[in-house]
C-alpha cells in the first residue's frame, strides 16, 4: 500500500516506521513548511493526516479532489466537520475521521456511554472530566476528552453542555455544566478521567496512554481499512462497536 503521510512530526514518523514493518510504501512525506498539492497525492493509496487544526479541513478537502482515501487524526478542527463530511460525500470521497485511534480509548469510549447511561438514576452523583497531555498539546480540552463528554451528555440528563477549565468564558458555572479541567504538563502521559462523586463514595474510570504507538497502529489499521470505500466512517465501522 501506498501512503502519504500529511503531517510528519511525531505522530507521522511513528506511523511511518510500524507502516514500513508490514510491507508498505511511504510515497509522500507532508511536513509543516511543506505545501500538499494534488500532484503530491498522486500513486497515492491512502493519505494518513496528522497536522494541526488550521490545516486539516484544507488537506481533507485536496484529499477528496486528489480521489485518494484519507484517514484523520487531526483534533481541535469540528467546528468544519459538518461542510467536510458534506464535501466528502459531495466529492464521492472517502474520509475516517476519530478523534483517538487507540483500541483501549475505544473500549474506554463504550465503558463511559454505559457508565453516564446508569448514573443517570442516581443524581446525588456529581460529574466531571480531567485530561492531562504534554506541553505541545495545543488544543484544550483534547478532542478524546471532547467525545468522551458528548456521550456523557447524550446519556446524563442532567447535564446540557461541557465547560472547558482553565477558560476564557468567565460566566459563572451551573449545575447543567460537564466541567472538563485541561491540564499541561511535561512529561506525562496522555490521561483521561471521568469522576462521578457524591458525599459517601466516588466511583471513577480512567485511561492512560503509556506511548503513541497504539494510536499508530490504530491509524494505520484505518488507513489499510478504507480502501477501496467510498464514504465517512469511524472507529465504530472498523472495531464494530
Amino acid at each position: 500500500m501506498k501512503i502519504a503521510l500529511i503531517g510528519y512530526g511525531k505522530m507521522g514518523k511513528t506511523i511511518e516506521q510500524i507502516a514500513l514493518s508490514k510491507g508498505h510504501e511511504i510515497v509522500a512525506r507532508i511536513d509543516f513548511n511543506d505545501e500538499l498539492t494534488i500532484k503530491t497525492l498522486n500513486n497515492v493509496d491512502v493519505a494518513i493526516e496528522f497536522t494541526q487544526p488550521a490545516s486539516a479541513p484544507n488537506n481533507l478537502i485536496k484529499c477528496f479532489d486528489a480521489g485518494v482515501p484519507v484517514v484523520c487524526g487531526t483534533t481541535g478542527w469540528l467546528s468544519d466537520y459538518e461542510n467536510i463530511v458534506a464535501q466528502c460525500k459531495d466529492k464521492k470521497g472517502s474520509f475516517f475521521y476519530a478523534s483517538n485511534y487507540s483500541l483501549g480509548v475505544n473500549i474506554f469510549f463504550e465503558i463511559n456511554k454505559r457508565l453516564a447511561h446508569i448514573m443517570n438514576n442516581y443524581t446525588q452523583y456529581e460529574v466531571s472530566m480531567t485530561e492531562i497531555h504534554h506541553t505541545q498539546k495545543l488544543d484544550a480540552p483534547s478532542g478524546t476528552a471532547i467525545t468522551l463528554a458528548d456521550d456523557i451528555l447524550k446519556n446524563l440528563e442532567r447535564k446540557h453542555q461541557w465547560v472547558s477549565i482553565p477558560t476564557s468564558d468567565a460566566r459563572p458555572l451551573t449545575s447543567e455544566d460537564l466541567v472538563i479541567e485541561s491540564k499541561r504538563k511535561d512529561p506525562t502521559p496522555g490521561t483521561h478521567i471521568v469522576q462521578y462523586i457524591s458525599e459517601v463514595d466516588t466511583i471513577e474510570i480512567s485511561h492512560t496512554a503509556h506511548s503513541r504507538i497504539g494510536f499508530a497502529i490504530g491509524a494505520l489499521t484505518a488507513a489499510e481499512w478504507i480502501v477501496g470505500k467510498k464514504g465517512v466512517f469511524g472507529m465504530k465501522d472498523l472495531l464494530g462497536f
